[in-house]
């Protein structure tokens, strides 16, 4: 954290920022809940956002000194409402260490068993690579065997593994999971991530990773070769070692839809009908007559990126060491490809948005005549863009004063493009947090629907599975997309958002947000935690619940 130079920046700028200069005291301090509700500010909120989507902050990439300074304003703003450090050596800030693994240069060829010249695939246009996490030089030859989509789920009586041998083979995987499957759990099973571990468990020494139809039609191979960057960043270990990494695959790439085709052109069973069973859950497994060569030369370099943390210390001595944890992704995607000529990625609603929100919540925390029973913390995490990482490494290495956490609400990328009437709650069905959840949606006279897009994943692509890995009941609220009056279709909107203005230079301060429903959705999210500090019985997952029965016996933070 450089905190000098980020010091002498804000001194020129943060003068622009009504937020900045307001001190705890310097406003009335409501002493019942409903004042608390009613105090909160969208215009208070919209000034956090103004700020740390200013192009100033160049998209807050980790280990960029805009990340450096969005990380001393969260802390900044902590400390002048009274919320107390809960980094490391007494201050706000929880230093990540990282490796950064770019990519040099890579190759992906195929040569048929039946002979003849090898195909080699044309980089970006048949496939992209990151780089190696673990090695600079990389290489793989070996059979490839299909694996549909590379799940291994007993609870659900499905497996791609049976009946087929991956040992020793480079398994070729569809991406996502099967569409029988409930939402949430679809979401965990289509973890690249989580695949890649189960190919190393079945033997795979590398994988082939291929688009289903259904995410090309949300992701384009434009989108998508624009987001894999060459660049992999994984958290390190005690030992130096990159958590995440799986040894044993000694090389991946993604193949694009081109590169699908040539994989297949040998294959016994056309690349349609494969996609066709796959779609209704019937794909099996078999060999493809091809050895595939996956190789990779990738260059490290190791950086550190701080999560910001803050602590709110409950008022029962018996039960200030646990604690309730509000998260947000503090960190952005930074600078890149330039669209209509503008390179900055500003992230304001993914997730200044978020952050701003959080604040505000510690915030209401404050103005409360005494604290909950409960801690409360407030963590701002750096790179979730390159996969959970800041989040990952706080719910499995905690900073002392979150002591034990019982609970996690995350809020990641809200979208007030119109005015919102309803919300999804991802994780409400696994744990008896849906009573907490209930209670905020009512005070805040909003209705639960259910998730109407479970095929973008979102479950595991915000920072809340990082919670629920180490088996902490976690929630995420959302504005639902249903529209609130008869001009607006919220579904549009967010669908245009998702395709034009997503990891684009555009989620910019020119977007639209609507400040009385930002205000109802904080008040619901302020609900919710309160509910859960106050209550002596901490939250516990459901009987039967999925994550429950497979995390929920996890060493870690819960």
């Amino acid at each position: 954290m450089t905190r000098l130079t980020c010091a002498a920046l804000l001194a020129t700028c943060l003068v622009t920022s009504p937020s900045f200069v307001r001190r705890a005291g310097s406003e009335s301090e409501p002493s019942d809940l409903a004042g608390v509700l009613a105090a909160i500010s969208g215009s208070t909120f919209r000034a956090h956002v103004e700020f740390l989507a200013d192009d100033l902050l160049k998209g807050r990439e980790p280990g960029t000194e805009g990340f450096d300074i969005a990380a001393l304003y969260v802390a900044t703003e902590l400390e002048s409402m009274g919320i107390q450090p809960a980094g490391e050596g007494g201050g706000y800030f929880q230093p990540v260490p990282l490796r950064e693994s770019r990519l040099l240069d890579g190759e992906v060829a195929f040569a048929p068993d039946e002979g003849g010249a090898a195909v080699i695939l044309e980089p970006v246009a048949d496939y992209v690579q990151r780089g190696d996490a673990r090695r600079t030089e990389s290489r793989v030859s070996a059979p490839v065997i299909f694996a549909g989509f590379g799940v291994t789920a007993p609870g659900l009586e499905y497996d791609d593994y049976a009946g087929i041998d991956a040992t020793g083979k480079i398994v070729a995987l569809l991406s996502n999971a099967p569409a029988r499957f409930p939402s949430e759990h679809r979401a965990h099973f289509a973890s690249s991530r989580l695949k890649a571990e189960n190919a190393a468990r079945h033997g795979a020494v590398g994988a082939l990773f291929i688009l289903s139809p259904e995410d090309v039609k949300r992701f384009p191979w434009e989108r998508v070769k624009q987001a894999i960057d060459g660049k992999a960043v994984r958290w390190l270990r005690s030992d130096g070692t990159p958590e995440g990494d799986v040894a044993e695959l000694k090389g991946s790439a993604l193949l694009s839809p081109a590169g699908a085709r040539r994989l297949f052109a040998w294959s016994p069973v056309p690349l349609e009908d494969v996609f066709a069973r796959a779609a209704k859950g019937e794909g099996e497994g078999f060999a493809l007559p091809v050895t595939a060569t996956i190789a990779s030369r990738s260059e490290h370099r190791p950086f550190s990126s701080s999560n910001v943390v803050g602590v709110l210390k409950g008022s029962d001595p018996s039960l200030r060491d646990t604690s309730v944890v509000y998260s947000a992704h503090l960190d952005h995607v930074g600078v890149g490809e330039p669209v209509d000529g503008d390179r900055i990625y500003n992230g304001a609603y993914d997730n200044a948005s978020g952050s701003a929100i959080v604040l505000e919540i510690a915030r209401a925390f404050t103005r409360l005549p005494s604290p909950p029973r409960r801690s409360v913390v407030f963590v701002f995490v750096t790179a979730e863009e390159r996969g959970l990482l800041g989040s990952d490494y706080f719910a499995k290495h905690p900073t002392t004063a979150a002591g034990r956490i019982v609970a996690n609400v995350n809020i990641d990328m809200p979208i007030f493009l119109h005015p919102i009437t309803t919300v999804v709650a991802l994780g409400i069905e696994s744990s008896t947090l849906k009573a907490a959840v209930s209670r905020g949606l009512s005070e805040a006279g909003l209705t639960l629907i259910p998730d109407p897009t479970p095929e973008e994943k979102s479950f595991v692509r915000s920072d809340q599975y990082s919670f629920v890995l180490q088996g902490v009941p976690s929630i995420n609220l959302s504005p639902g997309v249903e529209p609130s009056d008869a001009e607006t279709t919220g579904g549009r909107l967010f669908k245009e958002f998702l395709k034009q203005h997503y990891h684009r230079p555009s989620d910019d301060l020119s977007r639209p947000m609507d400040l009385d429903s930002v205000e109802r959705f904080i008040r619901a999210n302020f609900m919710i935690g309160y509910a859960v500090a106050s209550n002596p019985e901490p939250p516990r997952w459901n009987p039967g619940d999925f994550f429950g029965e497979t995390f929920g016996g996890a060493s870690g933070a819960h």
